[in-house]
């Protein structure tokens, strides 16, 4: 349910790492939490983010939700498809429904965040509260 090569934030975002390259989306959890997403507002290529910060907006047909960096660095490519196909999100949380790919600026940011059975314990916590 967690790819364990993926890092996780408490905002359910991840991030996976290639290189200096860091992809960035939302869990396969937030996803189903969010449910039927139907608009992803994404910054701009050239855009910097602050790890933490917001970077962009997940609409469904409930709520609109921030969402939230997990690493600093500079946006390199985002994911056109989810203009016209933002249920992508919801079918492919960590594949084709990817959000945004940047330059990571601090690789040492990877560090504090979440490993995959952290995340899980996290969710796991959440479920039942």
């Amino acid at each position: 349910m967690f790819p364990a090569d993926l890092k996780y934030m408490k905002s359910h975002e991840w991030a996976r790492r290639e290189d200096d390259i860091v992809s960035i989306g939302v869990s396969d959890y937030a996803q189903a939490e969010i449910q039927d997403v139907v608009y992803v507002e994404l910054p701009e290529v050239g855009t910097i983010l602050e790890q933490h910060n917001t970077f962009g907006v997940i609409e469904s047909v409930k709520a609109a939700f921030d969402l939230y960096a997990p690493v600093s660095g500079e946006v390199i490519e985002i994911n056109v498809e989810l203009e016209d196909a933002p249920e992508l999100v919801n079918e492919a949380p960590y594949g084709d429904g990817w959000m945004v790919k940047i330059r990571i600026s601090d690789l040492g940011e990877l560090e504090g965040l979440m490993s995959a059975s952290e995340y899980q314990a996290m969710v796991e916590t959440e479920e039942n509260e």
